[in-house]
Protein backbone atom coordinates (compact mmCIF):
# COMPACT_ATOMS: atom_id res chain seq x y z
CA UNK A 1 0.00 0.00 0.00
CA UNK A 2 1.59 3.25 -0.97
CA UNK A 3 2.04 5.98 1.38
CA UNK A 4 -0.38 8.58 2.06
CA UNK A 5 0.98 11.82 -0.15
CA UNK A 6 1.91 14.70 2.52
CA UNK A 7 0.14 18.35 1.93
CA UNK A 8 2.29 20.78 -0.07
CA UNK A 9 3.65 24.02 1.80
CA UNK A 10 1.11 26.29 0.52
CA UNK A 11 -2.02 23.12 2.01
CA UNK A 12 -0.36 23.27 5.07
CA UNK A 13 0.09 27.32 5.31
CA UNK A 14 -3.97 27.03 4.02
CA UNK A 15 -5.02 25.35 6.91
CA UNK A 16 -4.07 28.03 9.47
CA UNK A 17 -5.87 30.09 7.07
CA UNK A 18 -9.02 27.77 7.56
CA UNK A 19 -8.59 27.48 11.30
CA UNK A 20 -9.12 31.01 11.33
CA UNK A 21 -11.47 31.62 9.20
CA UNK A 22 -13.93 28.80 10.42
CA UNK A 23 -13.82 31.55 14.07
CA UNK A 24 -14.52 34.46 11.24
CA UNK A 25 -17.20 32.53 9.99
CA UNK A 26 -16.01 33.30 5.97
CA UNK A 27 -18.15 32.44 3.20
CA UNK A 28 -16.67 29.90 0.62
CA UNK A 29 -16.44 32.65 -1.61
CA UNK A 30 -14.45 34.79 0.39
CA UNK A 31 -12.04 31.88 1.47
CA UNK A 32 -10.91 31.08 -2.14
CA UNK A 33 -10.38 35.23 -2.56
CA UNK A 34 -8.06 35.34 -0.31
CA UNK A 35 -5.90 32.35 -0.68
CA UNK A 36 -5.55 32.62 -4.23
CA UNK A 37 -2.43 34.12 -5.47
CA UNK A 38 -2.85 37.29 -7.33
CA UNK A 39 0.35 36.41 -9.42
CA UNK A 40 2.79 33.21 -10.13
CA UNK A 41 6.08 34.04 -12.32
CA UNK A 42 8.46 31.37 -13.32
CA UNK A 43 11.79 32.34 -15.04
CA UNK A 44 14.34 30.20 -16.73
CA UNK A 45 17.66 31.94 -15.83
CA UNK A 46 21.08 30.73 -17.99
CA UNK A 47 24.09 31.24 -16.89
CA UNK A 48 27.49 30.42 -18.24
CA UNK A 49 29.68 30.53 -14.85
CA UNK A 50 33.24 31.39 -15.18
CA UNK A 51 34.44 27.97 -15.88
CA UNK A 52 32.71 27.95 -18.99
CA UNK A 53 29.97 25.68 -18.41
CA UNK A 54 26.51 26.26 -19.09
CA UNK A 55 23.85 25.95 -15.67
CA UNK A 56 20.09 26.69 -15.89
CA UNK A 57 18.56 27.90 -12.97
CA UNK A 58 14.79 28.48 -12.34
CA UNK A 59 13.31 31.45 -10.64
CA UNK A 60 10.06 32.46 -8.59
CA UNK A 61 7.97 35.38 -7.75
CA UNK A 62 5.02 34.84 -6.42
CA UNK A 63 2.42 38.15 -5.45
CA UNK A 64 -0.09 36.56 -3.04
CA UNK A 65 -2.53 39.43 -2.33
CA UNK A 66 -2.33 43.40 -2.76
CA UNK A 67 -5.31 44.37 -0.66
CA UNK A 68 -3.63 46.71 1.91
CA UNK A 69 -0.90 47.49 -0.24
CA UNK A 70 2.40 46.97 -2.71
CA UNK A 71 3.47 43.51 -2.03
CA UNK A 72 6.28 42.80 0.14
CA UNK A 73 8.68 39.58 0.66
CA UNK A 74 12.09 38.22 0.23
CA UNK A 75 14.13 36.43 -2.34
CA UNK A 76 15.29 33.02 -1.00
CA UNK A 77 18.51 30.75 -2.81
CA UNK A 78 18.36 28.16 -1.96
CA UNK A 79 17.78 24.70 -3.86
CA UNK A 80 14.56 23.67 -2.06
CA UNK A 81 13.26 27.37 -3.29
CA UNK A 82 10.72 25.44 -5.43
CA UNK A 83 7.48 27.01 -6.21
CA UNK A 84 5.56 25.22 -3.87
CA UNK A 85 7.43 26.38 -1.34
CA UNK A 86 7.30 30.06 -2.59
CA UNK A 87 3.88 30.01 -2.86
CA UNK A 88 3.36 29.25 0.88
CA UNK A 89 6.21 31.44 1.88
CA UNK A 90 4.16 34.54 0.16
CA UNK A 91 0.83 33.64 1.84
CA UNK A 92 2.55 33.83 5.06
CA UNK A 93 3.69 37.42 3.89
CA UNK A 94 0.36 38.53 3.33
CA UNK A 95 -0.26 37.32 7.19
CA UNK A 96 2.57 38.66 8.68
CA UNK A 97 2.67 42.39 7.33
CA UNK A 98 -1.11 42.51 8.31
CA UNK A 99 -1.01 41.35 11.82
CA UNK A 100 1.87 43.80 12.43
CA UNK A 101 -0.61 46.55 10.70
CA UNK A 102 2.34 47.30 7.68
CA UNK A 103 0.51 48.68 4.25
CA UNK A 104 1.45 45.81 2.49
CA UNK A 105 0.33 42.60 0.74
CA UNK A 106 2.38 39.32 0.46
CA UNK A 107 4.75 38.45 -2.20
CA UNK A 108 8.26 36.29 -1.85
CA UNK A 109 10.90 34.95 -4.23
CA UNK A 110 13.35 32.61 -4.66
CA UNK A 111 16.34 30.61 -7.16
CA UNK A 112 16.78 27.24 -6.81
CA UNK A 113 20.58 27.17 -6.50
CA UNK A 114 23.10 26.17 -3.66
CA UNK A 115 24.57 30.36 -3.71
CA UNK A 116 27.56 28.42 -1.93
CA UNK A 117 28.95 26.87 -4.58
CA UNK A 118 28.91 29.93 -6.90
CA UNK A 119 31.65 32.56 -7.33
CA UNK A 120 31.03 35.94 -6.48
CA UNK A 121 30.88 36.85 -10.04
CA UNK A 122 28.38 34.00 -11.06
CA UNK A 123 26.19 35.08 -8.21
CA UNK A 124 26.27 38.87 -9.39
CA UNK A 125 25.00 37.48 -12.85
CA UNK A 126 22.35 35.68 -11.38
CA UNK A 127 21.15 38.24 -9.64
CA UNK A 128 21.13 40.56 -12.80
CA UNK A 129 19.34 38.17 -14.63
CA UNK A 130 16.67 37.65 -12.42
CA UNK A 131 16.29 41.51 -12.07
CA UNK A 132 15.79 41.93 -15.63
CA UNK A 133 13.30 38.60 -15.95
CA UNK A 134 11.23 40.79 -12.80
CA UNK A 135 11.79 44.41 -13.20
CA UNK A 136 8.27 44.86 -15.55
CA UNK A 137 6.40 43.03 -12.26
CA UNK A 138 8.34 45.00 -9.42
CA UNK A 139 8.89 48.51 -8.16
CA UNK A 140 8.55 50.43 -5.44
CA UNK A 141 4.65 51.17 -5.25
CA UNK A 142 4.09 47.29 -6.80
CA UNK A 143 6.46 44.69 -4.95
CA UNK A 144 9.15 45.46 -3.29
CA UNK A 145 12.19 42.61 -2.96
CA UNK A 146 14.40 42.08 0.44
CA UNK A 147 16.50 39.65 1.49
CA UNK A 148 15.93 36.46 2.53
CA UNK A 149 17.69 32.77 3.06
CA UNK A 150 21.10 32.50 1.31
CA UNK A 151 21.08 36.44 0.01
CA UNK A 152 22.15 39.35 1.62
CA UNK A 153 22.71 43.14 1.28
CA UNK A 154 25.04 42.80 -1.69
CA UNK A 155 22.89 40.83 -3.07
CA UNK A 156 19.62 43.43 -2.99
CA UNK A 157 22.18 46.25 -4.14
CA UNK A 158 22.76 44.37 -7.39
CA UNK A 159 18.81 44.09 -7.78
CA UNK A 160 18.41 47.55 -6.73
CA UNK A 161 21.07 48.40 -9.54
CA UNK A 162 19.56 46.46 -12.27
CA UNK A 163 16.36 48.00 -11.78
CA UNK A 164 17.95 51.39 -11.83
CA UNK A 165 18.93 50.95 -15.51
CA UNK A 166 15.50 50.67 -16.68
CA UNK A 167 13.73 52.61 -14.06
CA UNK A 168 16.05 55.82 -13.30
CA UNK A 169 17.65 55.39 -9.61
CA UNK A 170 14.75 53.53 -7.36
CA UNK A 171 16.51 53.10 -4.36
CA UNK A 172 12.78 52.01 -2.88
CA UNK A 173 12.64 48.71 -5.09
CA UNK A 174 14.12 46.80 -2.99
CA UNK A 175 15.13 46.79 0.96
CA UNK A 176 17.77 45.19 3.36
CA UNK A 177 20.29 47.41 0.96
CA UNK A 178 23.76 48.83 2.36
CA UNK A 179 23.56 51.51 4.24
CA UNK A 180 25.36 53.62 1.44
CA UNK A 181 22.85 52.76 -0.89
CA UNK A 182 19.84 53.93 1.42
CA UNK A 183 19.34 50.92 3.95
CA UNK A 184 18.07 51.81 6.98
CA UNK A 185 20.01 51.23 10.53
CA UNK A 186 19.15 48.16 12.40
CA UNK A 187 17.82 45.93 9.92
CA UNK A 188 20.35 43.66 10.17
CA UNK A 189 19.34 42.80 13.93
CA UNK A 190 15.84 43.43 13.00
CA UNK A 191 14.29 40.27 13.07
CA UNK A 192 15.77 39.29 15.93
CA UNK A 193 15.18 42.34 17.82
CA UNK A 194 11.78 41.82 17.02
CA UNK A 195 11.50 38.34 17.85
CA UNK A 196 13.62 39.26 21.61
CA UNK A 197 10.55 42.50 21.84
CA UNK A 198 7.75 39.29 20.97
CA UNK A 199 9.39 37.31 24.08
CA UNK A 200 10.21 39.73 26.73
CA UNK A 201 6.09 40.75 25.97
CA UNK A 202 5.07 37.22 26.74
CA UNK A 203 6.88 36.45 29.18
CA UNK A 204 5.06 38.18 32.27
CA UNK A 205 1.91 36.61 30.76
CA UNK A 206 3.77 33.02 31.10
CA UNK A 207 4.93 33.65 34.72
CA UNK A 208 8.92 32.99 32.95
CA UNK A 209 11.21 35.58 33.92
CA UNK A 210 13.94 36.23 31.58
CA UNK A 211 16.67 36.63 34.27
CA UNK A 212 18.27 33.80 34.20
CA UNK A 213 15.81 31.54 31.53
CA UNK A 214 17.59 28.84 29.50
CA UNK A 215 17.58 29.21 25.72
CA UNK A 216 18.22 26.67 22.96
CA UNK A 217 18.38 28.39 19.10
CA UNK A 218 17.89 25.75 16.11
CA UNK A 219 19.97 27.88 13.39
CA UNK A 220 23.12 30.36 13.93
CA UNK A 221 22.44 32.71 10.91
CA UNK A 222 21.24 36.01 11.29
CA UNK A 223 18.04 35.54 13.10
CA UNK A 224 19.54 32.95 15.14
CA UNK A 225 22.27 35.41 16.15
CA UNK A 226 21.11 38.43 16.99
CA UNK A 227 18.09 36.78 18.68
CA UNK A 228 20.50 35.04 20.90
CA UNK A 229 22.53 38.22 21.72
CA UNK A 230 19.81 39.85 22.97
CA UNK A 231 18.21 37.01 25.19
CA UNK A 232 21.45 36.93 26.70
CA UNK A 233 21.67 40.86 26.68
CA UNK A 234 18.48 40.61 28.95
CA UNK A 235 20.19 37.73 31.31
CA UNK A 236 18.98 34.55 29.70
CA UNK A 237 21.56 31.09 29.20
CA UNK A 238 21.70 30.37 26.06
CA UNK A 239 22.60 26.76 27.04
CA UNK A 240 22.23 25.39 23.64
CA UNK A 241 22.65 26.79 19.83
CA UNK A 242 22.90 24.31 16.54
CA UNK A 243 23.57 24.67 12.92
CA UNK A 244 24.03 22.60 10.08
CA UNK A 245 26.76 20.78 11.28
CA UNK A 246 25.92 20.08 14.61
CA UNK A 247 24.71 20.87 17.81
CA UNK A 248 26.84 22.50 20.68
CA UNK A 249 25.57 22.53 23.94
CA UNK A 250 26.55 23.96 27.12
CA UNK A 251 24.76 23.83 30.36
CA UNK A 252 26.32 26.92 32.18
CA UNK A 253 25.39 28.90 28.89
CA UNK A 254 27.56 30.51 25.83
CA UNK A 255 29.44 33.10 25.02
CA UNK A 256 27.34 34.46 22.01
CA UNK A 257 30.02 36.60 20.80
CA UNK A 258 32.85 33.73 21.21
CA UNK A 259 30.99 31.29 19.61
CA UNK A 260 29.86 33.86 16.38
CA UNK A 261 33.92 34.07 16.20
CA UNK A 262 34.49 30.72 16.03
CA UNK A 263 31.47 30.02 13.56
CA UNK A 264 32.64 32.57 11.20
CA UNK A 265 36.48 31.09 11.65
CA UNK A 266 35.75 27.36 11.06
CA UNK A 267 32.42 27.77 9.51
CA UNK A 268 30.61 26.40 11.97
CA UNK A 269 28.98 26.23 15.90
CA UNK A 270 30.53 23.08 16.67
CA UNK A 271 34.16 24.62 16.73
CA UNK A 272 33.11 26.44 19.99
CA UNK A 273 35.64 25.36 22.68
CA UNK A 274 33.95 25.65 26.46
CA UNK A 275 34.43 24.53 29.55
CA UNK A 276 31.44 21.72 29.92
CA UNK A 277 30.67 21.65 26.38
CA UNK A 278 29.55 19.07 24.73
CA UNK A 279 28.61 18.46 20.75
CA UNK A 280 25.97 16.72 19.91
CA UNK A 281 23.29 15.62 16.53
CA UNK A 282 22.07 18.73 15.37
CA UNK A 283 18.64 17.13 15.76
CA UNK A 284 19.46 16.87 19.49
CA UNK A 285 19.09 20.52 20.19
CA UNK A 286 14.99 20.72 19.43
CA UNK A 287 14.79 18.00 23.19
CA UNK A 288 17.16 20.29 24.84
CA UNK A 289 16.56 20.87 28.39
CA UNK A 290 15.64 24.52 28.13
CA UNK A 291 12.61 26.99 28.79
CA UNK A 292 12.94 28.73 25.90
CA UNK A 293 13.04 27.40 22.41
CA UNK A 294 14.17 29.37 19.22
CA UNK A 295 13.55 27.90 15.87
CA UNK A 296 15.57 29.88 13.49
CA UNK A 297 16.42 27.63 10.76
CA UNK A 298 14.31 25.71 8.00
CA UNK A 299 10.64 25.45 7.73
CA UNK A 300 9.35 21.94 9.63
CA UNK A 301 11.71 21.66 12.03
CA UNK A 302 9.37 21.01 14.76
CA UNK A 303 7.02 17.80 13.52
CA UNK A 304 4.99 14.95 14.87
CA UNK A 305 8.02 12.75 15.82
CA UNK A 306 9.79 15.36 17.91
CA UNK A 307 7.01 17.55 19.31
CA UNK A 308 7.00 15.32 22.31
CA UNK A 309 10.09 15.91 23.33
CA UNK A 310 10.23 19.24 23.40
CA UNK A 311 10.78 20.11 27.22
CA UNK A 312 10.44 23.85 26.61
CA UNK A 313 7.92 26.10 27.84
CA UNK A 314 7.96 28.42 25.41
CA UNK A 315 8.85 28.30 21.62
CA UNK A 316 9.67 31.55 19.51
CA UNK A 317 9.48 30.36 16.26
CA UNK A 318 12.07 32.78 14.18
CA UNK A 319 11.77 30.84 10.89
CA UNK A 320 8.98 30.49 8.70
CA UNK A 321 6.32 27.50 9.41
CA UNK A 322 8.87 25.67 11.12
CA UNK A 323 6.15 23.82 12.88
CA UNK A 324 4.00 21.09 11.74
CA UNK A 325 0.00 21.47 12.28
CA UNK A 326 0.42 17.78 13.58
CA UNK A 327 3.02 19.66 15.56
CA UNK A 328 0.80 22.02 17.01
CA UNK A 329 -1.69 19.91 17.86
CA UNK A 330 0.86 18.10 20.23
CA UNK A 331 1.92 21.17 21.23
CA UNK A 332 -1.09 22.53 22.05
CA UNK A 333 -1.96 19.32 24.35
CA UNK A 334 1.18 19.74 25.94
CA UNK A 335 0.38 23.27 26.84
CA UNK A 336 3.40 24.40 25.70
CA UNK A 337 2.94 27.92 24.33
CA UNK A 338 3.95 29.28 20.79
CA UNK A 339 4.46 32.61 19.42
CA UNK A 340 3.94 32.05 15.76
CA UNK A 341 6.00 32.94 12.92
CA UNK A 342 3.65 35.73 11.50
CA UNK A 343 4.22 37.46 14.96
CA UNK A 344 7.53 36.64 16.32
CA UNK A 345 9.70 37.37 13.41
CA UNK A 346 8.17 39.88 12.08
CA UNK A 347 11.07 42.83 13.25
CA UNK A 348 12.55 42.05 9.34
CA UNK A 349 9.44 43.05 7.21
CA UNK A 350 8.89 45.81 10.13
CA UNK A 351 12.06 47.57 9.57
CA UNK A 352 12.38 46.79 5.98
CA UNK A 353 8.63 48.84 5.88
CA UNK A 354 10.72 51.31 7.78
CA UNK A 355 13.56 51.70 4.95
CA UNK A 356 10.91 51.92 2.20
CA UNK A 357 9.36 54.74 3.99
CA UNK A 358 12.94 56.55 4.51
CA UNK A 359 13.76 55.80 0.99
CA UNK A 360 10.08 57.29 -0.69
CA UNK A 361 10.37 60.51 1.64
CA UNK A 362 14.47 60.76 1.06
CA UNK A 363 15.63 60.90 4.57
CA UNK A 364 17.47 58.66 6.98
CA UNK A 365 16.42 57.59 10.45
CA UNK A 366 18.35 57.17 13.53
CA UNK A 367 19.35 54.12 14.92
CA UNK A 368 17.35 54.53 18.18
CA UNK A 369 14.28 55.64 15.97
CA UNK A 370 13.94 52.42 13.92
CA UNK A 371 14.18 50.97 17.56
CA UNK A 372 11.63 52.76 18.98
CA UNK A 373 9.33 52.11 16.10
CA UNK A 374 10.02 48.54 16.15
CA UNK A 375 9.37 48.26 20.13
CA UNK A 376 5.92 49.93 19.45
CA UNK A 377 4.74 48.36 16.46
CA UNK A 378 5.38 44.32 18.29
CA UNK A 379 3.72 45.68 21.62
CA UNK A 380 0.60 46.73 19.45
CA UNK A 381 0.57 43.97 17.09
CA UNK A 382 0.91 41.46 20.67
CA UNK A 383 -1.82 43.28 22.44
CA UNK A 384 -4.53 42.87 19.40
CA UNK A 385 -3.10 39.13 18.87
CA UNK A 386 -4.03 39.04 22.74
CA UNK A 387 -7.41 40.41 22.54
CA UNK A 388 -8.60 38.16 19.74
CA UNK A 389 -7.22 35.09 21.72
CA UNK A 390 -9.73 36.02 24.26
CA UNK A 391 -12.37 36.93 21.84
CA UNK A 392 -12.43 33.73 20.38
CA UNK A 393 -10.64 31.77 23.69
CA UNK A 394 -7.88 29.99 20.91
CA UNK A 395 -4.60 29.80 21.13
CA UNK A 396 -1.66 32.32 19.89
CA UNK A 397 -1.67 31.23 16.59
CA UNK A 398 -4.77 31.17 15.61
CA UNK A 399 -5.59 34.33 16.86
CA UNK A 400 -2.68 36.17 15.34
CA UNK A 401 -3.96 34.12 11.78
CA UNK A 402 -7.50 35.99 13.12
CA UNK A 403 -6.43 39.44 13.41
CA UNK A 404 -4.49 39.13 9.75
CA UNK A 405 -7.12 37.65 7.87
CA UNK A 406 -9.70 39.97 9.25
CA UNK A 407 -7.53 43.05 8.47
CA UNK A 408 -6.75 41.48 5.06
CA UNK A 409 -10.86 40.71 4.21
CA UNK A 410 -11.76 44.14 5.53
CA UNK A 411 -9.49 45.32 2.98
CA UNK A 412 -10.36 43.44 0.22
CA UNK A 413 -14.10 44.08 0.97
CA UNK A 414 -13.58 47.78 1.14
CA UNK A 415 -11.41 48.10 -2.36
CA UNK A 416 -13.97 45.68 -4.09
CA UNK A 417 -12.92 43.63 -7.14
CA UNK A 418 -9.44 44.64 -7.96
Amino acid sequence: MSKPSRPSAFETVNRLFDKAADLLELSEEKRVELTTPYRELMVRLPLLSEDGKLHVFRGYRVQHDNSRGPMKGGIRYHPDADLDEVRALAALMTWKTAVVGLPYGGAKGGIQCDPRQLSTLDLERLTRRFAQRMEGFIGPREDIPGPDMGTNARIMAWMMDEYSKFHGYSPGVVTGKPLELGGSQGRESATGRGLFFAVERIAPELGLALDGARVAVQGFGNVGYWAARFLADAGCRIVAVSDIDGTIRCPDGLDIGALREAAQRAGSVTAYEGPGCERLDREELISSDCDILVPAALGGAIHAGNAADIKAKLIAEGANHPTTPEADEILLEREVTVLPDIYANAGGVTVSYFEWVQNLQQMRWSAERVDDELHQVMQTAFDAIKKARGEFDTDWRAAAFVVAVRRVAEAARLRGLH
